[in-house]
Parts: structure tokens; sequence; C-alpha cells
């Protein structure tokens, strides 16, 4: 494998490791994170980035009080003669969140960076600074490209439990040295409230960490902005987030389950029935909690692609915000589908740009499994094994565009469904026929209740060769089922492996895709 080496990255993770130290996980319920140097700003809650490229990269922190954003980089943990970037002030309008662009950065190059946060009234006053590092892209192709993803995190009730050790997996998908993380969505559960204790089958007893924002369905936007301070009481994730910038999608879960726009609830629990009304709320505290580089576009869309060297482009879905009514999913024209016209557009003609050797499309919800919302359908697939309907019509003609421009290393990855999978789908196999052979890989839960195996729909042809997914419903984090994937692309052969892993990094199936081939 020529994926570069970083000699010496467990030192130069020192600053950032110490830093998430001082930031452990809470003795006390729901209490927040620590910090050392009082009576100053404190950025208690870590550091992340996100949206990396060769040359620019976002990073984020909260303050527990006004500060301005300063953040300072350098090629080494010394930080000799470090570069500043001085970035916003960060005040009750954000809840004291920022995030600021670096740009100008040296590609395929370790970067050393630390946030200070200073009082606004006397910038000589600053608190304690908090360290990270982060990769850019790299424009040598031998260099190769790694990175891990997963979805769905501390849902159905399965919270931070610190006698598990909290989100553990984080720990697994460190130990790769990715050049990022990937999550497919459902980032939060803010439909899901945590209780303290759960009592499992076997007669132990989970023990949630519990803040009052996660006592109910989140309604407020003070309740949504709690759902994501929730996480990151993890140390685990504050860790994680130091070292491996992210790239982030959102689902159903960010708002509430199941969702589309103009939906009025039914659900009791909620006093606010208008969903538009709380996706507004949940897209703002999404904004504020991510590093997100569209979202602080006029648009403020969260599909993009993000280009990551000669060897990848990673193209991100929304499959919720354009999303129509969801149905039986039987209609004969849907012009809306699953991401509407104007974001459809944009994917065949981001596809047709690209000339990357692989492009992963990122879907946060799978193509050929049936995800039901009672009678009516929530993915893509319906059941009905015949010709395109409903949404699978816009993929149909994703598919088309595809196979037709003959673009070559498309590569499908999603979560949502709770367990992990590989799916080939293949025309000779489908009732739609015009597409070229193509893998999809399903990864997740990060930290959830894990769920059956899905049903297959065979329009698209698909094919489950693996598949890992307990027998019951809603198996807690202590059941195991808890999965990520990995994937890695080599910078001399230029070939992709995909490994499907489970919460300690164990391998469960690894697949290997040839470059430059016109489906396989």
């Amino acid at each position: 494998m020529s994926h570069r080496p970083f000699p010496g990255r467990r030192s130069v993770l020192r600053g950032s490791l110490a830093a998430s130290a001082a930031l452990s996980l809470p003795t006390a319920l729901g209490a927040a994170p620590a910090f050392a140097r009082s009576g100053r700003p404190g950025a208690a809650w870590g550091v992340q980035t996100g949206d990396v490229t060769r040359d620019s990269g976002l990073v984020w922190v909260r303050s527990d009080r006004p500060a301005r954003m300063i953040v300072e980089t350098s090629a080494t943990e010394s930080f000799r003669n470090p570069r500043r970037w001085h970035g916003p002030l960060l005040g009750s309008g954000t809840d004291f969140t920022g995030t600021t662009r670096l740009r100008g950065l040296p590609p395929g190059e370790q970067i050393h960076y630390r946030v200070l946060l200073a009082d606004p009234d006397d910038p000589r006053r600053t608190g304690e600074p908090v360290t990270g590092t982060f990769r850019t892209a790299s424009v040598k192709r031998r260099d190769g490209v790694r990175f891990v993803w997963s979805g769905d995190l501390a849902g159905q009730g399965w919270g931070i439990n610190p006698e598990f050790g909290g989100y553990t997996i984080y720990n697994a998908m460190a130990a790769l040295d990715p050049d990022f993380f990937l999550c497919s969505g459902d980032n939060i559960y803010a439909d899901g409230p945590i209780g303290a204790s759960v009592a499992l089958p076997d007669g132990r007893t989970w023990r949630n960490i519990t803040t009052e924002e996660k006592s109910k369905v989140a309604e407020t936007l003070a309740e949504f902005r709690g759902n994501f301070r929730y996480n990151l009481l993890d140390e685990n994730l504050r860790a994680f987030n130091a070292r491996v910038p992210s790239i982030i999608q959102w689902d159903d879960h960010e708002v509430t389950n199941n969702w589309y726009p103009g939906e009025i609830l039914t659900d009791a629990r909620y006093t606010e029935k208008r969903v538009d009304v709380l996706a507004a709320r949940a897209r703002q505290a999404f904004s504020e909690y991510f590093p997100i580089s569209t979202l602080r576009r006029p648009d403020g869309r969260v599909y993009r692609v993000q280009h990551h060297g000669p060897l990848l482009d990673v193209f991100v879905l929304d499959m919720r915000t354009h999303r129509n009514a969801n149905s039986p999913g039987t209609q004969p024209v849907d012009a809306q589908g699953i991401l509407g016209r104007e974001q459809l557009d944009w994917l065949k003609r981001e596809l047709s740009r690209s000339r990357a050797v692989w492009k992963v499309i990122a879907s946060d919800m799978p193509l050929g499994l049936i995800v039901p919302d009672g009678t009516d359908i929530e993915a893509v697939a319906q059941g009905d094994p015949g010709k395109p309907l409903g949404r699978e019509l816009q993929i149909a003609e994703v598919l088309r565009h595809i196979k037709h421009r003959r673009i070559t290393g498309t590569v499908w990855l999603t979560a949502d469904v709770h367990h992990t999978s590989a799916q080939h789908y293949q025309p000779s196999k489908a009732a739609f026929t015009d597409f070229e052979p193509f893998w999809e890989f399903v990864s997740g839960p990060l930290n959830a209740g894990a769920f059956p195996a899905s049903a297959l729909d065979a329009t698209f042809g698909p094919e489950r060769v693996f598949v890992k997914a307990p027998a019951t419903a809603n198996v807690s984090p202590a059941g195991g089922y808890q999965f990520f994937g990995e994937v890695d692309i080599d910078g001399g052969s230029g070939e992709l492996t995909v490994r499907l892993r489970e919460q300690d990094g164990t391998v469960l199936y690894t697949k290997v895709l040839q470059p430059g081939r016109v489906g396989q």
C-alpha cells in the first residue's frame, strides 16, 4: 500500500490528545466538560475540521462565553513561526460557535493548528489553546487516500455510557489514520430522548449520560443545539475530531424521523407540528456545530462535491431537503423525486466534469434496500421489482447518465439502516437494464440500535454478497453490531479497497475494485 506514512504521527498528536485529556468525560451526569483556566474564554467542547481540500480547510470551535476566535497553524507541533488567522466573534447568535476558513495551505502536508479564544475587551487575555491536526489532500497520486465512513449516533435511546467506554468506535477509526471521516447522516437523534438507564435483555443495565435537552424531542433551537452538544460530551469523539477532518451530510434524525418538506406531524410528543419550522431550526444548529463549506453560501445547501486530489472526488448528496412527500412510491412520473431537479442536474453535471479516478457518491439513504415509513416508502426502493417508479426514476436517470457518458469509478456509500452489507447491482438481474454494474456499501450504526437486514428491491438488480445484521430489532451497542467502513485507494495501482469493519476494527468483508473499468 502506497498511502503516505507520517512518521511520528503519535508524537505529533500529543498536544491534541493532551488537550482532549483535559476534557475527560464528565463524572457528573450531564455536566459540561471543565476547562483549566477560569475567568477566560474556554473551548471545552474541543475542535474539529471539515471539508478539507488540497489547500484549504474549515476549523470549528465553541466558546463558553463571548470571544474572538484566532487560529494558528504550523508545520510542526512546536508552533515555531506560526501563521495566524483571525476568525469571527463568537456570541449567543451562533451559540458561541464559530468557523474559520484556512486558505493557501500546502497540499499533502500535515497541518498543526491551535485555536485561541480572546476576550473581546482585552485581546491579550486568552484561554488555554486547544490543538488539533489534519492532512490536506495531496496532489500526488502516489500518496494514495484512505478514509472511513459510517452514520447513526446516539439513536434509539442508546447514548453515552461511561461504563461501556463511551463512543469507543471512534478510537478504532482513528487507529487507521484516515485522511478524513465521511459521516453519512443521523449525526444526532433529535427525535430520540435519552433516559438515564435502559434494562438490557441479559439483565444488565445500560446507563446513559443525560442532559436536559436530550430528555425530550427537540423542538426549539436551544434543544436542537443541545442535541449536538450532547455528543461532544464524549471524550472519544472530541479526540477523534481533533485528529481527523470530516465530511458531514445529514438525514432525517437531525430533525425528526422520516421527515419531508411540508409535513405536518401527528406525533403527540410535539407541540410544534410543522416540520418546516423544525427543519429550519435544525438546519441552523447543524450549520453552527459542523464546519461545512456550502452552508455558508447564499443558497445554504448541504449537497456538494469534495475534491481530494487526483484519485478521489466525493459527491455528498442531500436526500432529505429536496424530496417529495413519502408515499407508496409507485408514480409513473416523478419530477421531484428524492433529490429534486436542481440537485439531480448538479450531480449529473459534476460527475461528467470529474477527472478523479474514483467518484464516491455519498448517499444518505440506500438505493435498493426497502426502507418503509408505515405503509409509505422512506428511501428509494418501494418493493415493486419491475421498471423504475416513483423515486427510482431519478436514480435510473443518474445510472443511465453514468453509462452513456462512460463515467468510470463510481461507488455508492451509505448508512441509515443500522447494519452493514455489500450489494452488487447488475443489469443482467435487473428490470431496468440501461446502466453499468456498480457497488453499494452500507455501514453503521456508530452508536445506536442495530436492526435486521432490509429486504431488497430487484428493479436495479442488487445481489447482496455480504451482510451482518442482528436477528432482532434495536440491539444495543452492548450487544455488538456497530459498524464502520474503510476505503483505501492505492496510489500505485489505483485499486480501491473497501473493508467493512466492526466496532473494534475487526475486518468483516473486503472488496477490491479496479480503476478505469466501466462496470465491475
